[in-house]
């Protein structure tokens, strides 16, 4: 009888911090840039530079430890991991091993409607290293320092998950805790949110761990999702093989859909850890603490409960717009300025989901104002412009925000209420098609489509359709 497994994941999650500076100095921490134009001595290692700590990157840290359930370490510490490799310039990493900022935290995820929590069990504050740049030409590795120096935090769970479903569920929830409080982007594609997945099998029903390997160089939920499938395989094979698996470093390729050993973790590194000298410890005062949990935003689950209350919108609405804390946010502004609920929903889930797609955007990337959107509401509303016209108007907001009652005018979009005007176009419409006439009067009630559309391009779009309609059955019925 073959043996059932079952897959035991833990992740370390590397979270590049939004402060502007970087966390021991003055550098701009700014994505892209010439490389090494946003360093200094400090964040370049030169003897005798000192660090000097930025508060910004304790607060977002506690922040993310209180949106996670964590205990709070009110005296922490950093401490020196001590390794070398060409884009860590001191050949330390300032880092916390024994007195992490937030510890024993928890998150709760959902996956097939089944509930259930994992486990965090750790937080602690960090500074990202340099990056290698192969030159192809010169076969040759440069190093740009531009992000040595980053804050990090690394949150590490503990083994809770099960499968690759568990795994993005976690990451999603914990990417839109630390977005909507404003610590981090968290876009994989820039390398601000990077997740390695420690992962091994174990027969159904054994309590014994299987040996782990630890997946890196994954920057999408579905290159994570494809590592883990892969991986859980890999292992499965060797051990129904009579094989071992080997605890190593592996990387993986996404192009090819295959992971290769990096190094034997057979023997733990020895990373001589101590307490950094340079740095003073770090105290959390009670009132500091409670100045940071008095300013927590509403999270996306306490939001979903309140728009359900609040607002009357399907929760498929409210699951899209509190997804993202962009779209939340223009929601809840155009409301504030009048827009009725369900319409600016409406705006949100439609045309701008379209050109989002279109425009291969995410939401946090959206520019325009949620005062413009509710500018356009308001012109349809009052019927200064119909549907069409809105939708035409919609894109250049998207685009380039521009305020639609100008460029309603500019361009003479504004629906045509002149009802003399309109009769007489109707009625050249109904001349010319005696067909269509002919074909409404004896029943067929979709030619009135035809006579409408006729209308509407005789007009260029700018008359209301419902008015038009009207004035055609009134025609008609002569």
């Amino acid at each position: 009888m073959s043996k059932t497994f079952e897959t035991v994941i833990g992740l370390e999650v590397h979270v590049e911090l939004a402060t502007k500076t970087k966390i021991f100095c003055g550098c701009s921490t700014e994505f892209g840039g010439a490389p090494n134009t946003h360093t200094c001595p400090v964040c370049t290692g030169m003897p005798g530079s000192l660090p000097v700590l930025n508060k910004g990157v304790v607060e977002k840290a506690i922040a993310v430890g209180l949106a996670t359930n964590c205990t709070i370490t009110q005296n922490c510490k950093f401490d020196r991991k001590n390794y070398f490799y060409p884009d860590n310039p001191q050949n330390y990493q300032i880092s916390q091993l024994y007195y992490p900022i937030c510890r024993d935290g928890k998150i709760e995820i959902e996956v097939d409607g089944n509930k259930k929590f994992v486990r965090i069990h750790e937080i602690h504050m960090e500074e990202d290293a340099g990056k290698l740049v192969h030159d192809p030409f010169t076969d040759s590795s440069l190093v740009d320092f531009n992000r040595s120096g980053v804050p990090l935090i690394e949150i590490v769970s503990e083994p809770d998950m099960r499968s690759a479903e568990e795994v993005i569920a976690y990451l999603e929830k914990l990417r839109l805790i630390i977005q909507y409080l404003g610590a981090s982007d968290c876009k994989l594609n820039e390398g601000s949110m990077r997740a390695d997945v420690n992962l091994s099998v174990r027969e159904v029903g054994s309590e014994t761990f299987g040996t782990r390997t630890e997946m890196k160089n994954l920057n999408s939920f579905k290159a994570i999702a494809r590592a883990i499938e892969n991986e859980k395989e890999r292992q499965i094979d060797l051990i129904e093989s009579g094989e071992k698996v080997i605890q190593e470093t592996r990387r993986w390729d996404d192009t090819k859909e295959y992971s290769y050993p990096m190094r034997s973790k057979e023997d733990a590194q020895d990373y001589r850890y101590f307490p950094d000298p340079d740095l003073v410890p770090i105290i959390i005062s009670d009132e500091w603490l409670e100045q940071i949990r008095a300013n927590q935003p509403e999270l996306r689950d306490e939001k979903r409960i309140r728009y359900k209350e609040e607002y009357d919108i399907p929760d498929y609405d409210i699951d899209i717009l509190t997804n993202s804390k962009k779209l939340a946010d223009i929601f809840e502004e155009a409301i504030s300025l009048g827009a009725a609920p369900k319409k600016v929903s409406n705006w949100l889930m439609v045309e701008t989901m379209r050109l989002m797609k279109e425009h291969e955007m995410d939401p946090e990337d959206l520019k325009f104002s949620a005062k413009n959107l509710a500018k356009l509401i308001e012109l349809v509303e009052s019927k200064a412009i119909n549907g069409t016209v809105a939708k035409e108007v919609f894109e250049k907001i998207f685009t380039d925000d521009i305020e639609p009652a100008e460029y309603v005018e500019a361009n003479g979009l504004k629906t045509v209420n002149d009802e003399g005007a309109l009769t007489k176009t109707i009625q050249e419409i109904v001349d010319a098609n005696p067909k269509s006439v002919e074909d409404y009067k004896s029943g067929k009630e979709k030619a009135i489509g035809f006579l409408v559309g006729q209308t509407m391009k005789a007009m260029k779009g700018k008359a209301d359709p419902g008015e038009v309609n009207r004035i055609l059955k009134e025609i008609l019925s002569k």
